[in-house]
C-alpha cells in the first residue's frame, strides 16, 4: 500500500470523517483487519476560519505548505486537502511539494461527468458556493452550475460554521436543509454537490429528491484507491 498524507483540523469533525471512511475503504478492499497508511498534520482553525482578506488567504497557504512538506517528508505519496474552502489556496500549497495533491472538486467533476450529469447546484461553505476555484474545476468537467441565491448561501454557512464544525446538530437546521433541498430540486438540475465536508451531518446523501454527490466521501474513495494502488 502507498502512504498518504491529510492536512486536517479544518475542522476536526471532517478530519475523522476522512479517517474512517477511508479506513473503511481500506478495509474493504484489502481485509478485515487491514487500515490504510496515514499521516495526518492536524491543523488548529481558530485562525484559518472564514477568511475574508489576501492577508488571511496569504496566512492559511503558509499554515498549509507547512503541513504539506511535513506530510511529504514522512513519506506520504499523496495528499489531501480535508475541507473544500481550503482548497481556494490548492495551486500555492501544490507548487510547493513534488507529490501530488488530489483535488477534491475534480474527484467530484470526474464522478458526475462519468454519471452523465451536466447541470447542479452547489451547497457548502461561502466561498465555496459564490467563488470560481471550486465551480471552475466542476465546469471544466462539463458541469453547468445553478447560479447561488444570496439569503440560502448566508444560512447554510452560518450552520457550518457555528453548528457543524462545533460538532452540533441541530433540528432546525436540518429541516432548514431539506427545505432547501427540495427548492433546488424545482430547478432545472439534475444533481447536487455536497460542498462542504460538515454537511453530512444533517443532509441524508441516501434520501432525496435529487442524487447528492458528497464531496468527502469521494474524495475519501480517490484517497483508498491511491492507497491501493489504482490511481
Amino acid at each position: 500500500m502507498r502512504k498518504i498524507g491529510l492536512i486536517g483540523g479544518m475542522s476536526w469533525v471532517s478530519t475523522e470523517t476522512y479517517y474512517r471512511l477511508i479506513n473503511k475503504g481500506v478495509q474493504k478492499r484489502a481485509g478485515s483487519l487491514c487500515s490504510g497508511p496515514i499521516v495526518i498534520e492536524s491543523l488548529n482553525f481558530c485562525d484559518l476560519a472564514q477568511i475574508r482578506t489576501p492577508e488571511g488567504w496569504d496566512h492559511a497557504t503558509e499554515k498549509l505548505t507547512v503541513a504539506a512538506r511535513s506530510l511529504e517528508a514522512a513519506g506520504a505519496t499523496a495528499i489531501l486537502i480535508c475541507a473544500n474552502s481550503m482548497h481556494k489556496v490548492y495551486d500555492r500549497v501544490q507548487g510547493a511539494v513534488s507529490v501530488p495533491i488530489i483535488h477534491i472538486a475534480d474527484c467530484v467533476g470526474e464522478k458526475m461527468q462519468a454519471d452523465g450529469i451536466k447541470r447542479a447546484a452547489i451547497i457548502g461553505t461561502r466561498n465555496v458556493m459564490l467563488e470560481s476555484f471550486y465551480r471552475q474545476r466542476l465546469v471544466k468537467h462539463g458541469i453547468g452550475l445553478l447560479a447561488p441565491e444570496m439569503e440560502r448561501v448566508e444560512e447554510i454557512d452560518r450552520i457550518i460554521y457555528e453548528e457543524l464544525m462545533e460538532g452540533r446538530v441541530v433540528r432546525e437546521s436540518e429541516r432548514t436543509m431539506k427545505t432547501f433541498l427540495t427548492n433546488i430540486a424545482k430547478e432545472d438540475v439534475q444533481a447536487v454537490v455536497l460542498g462542504c465536508t460538515e454537511l453530512e451531518m444533517i443532509v441524508d446523501t441516501k434520501a432525496n429528491v435529487l442524487p447528492i454527490y458528497d464531496g468527502t466521501e469521494i474524495h475519501a474513495q480517490a484517497a483508498v484507491d491511491w492507497i491501493m494502488g489504482d490511481a
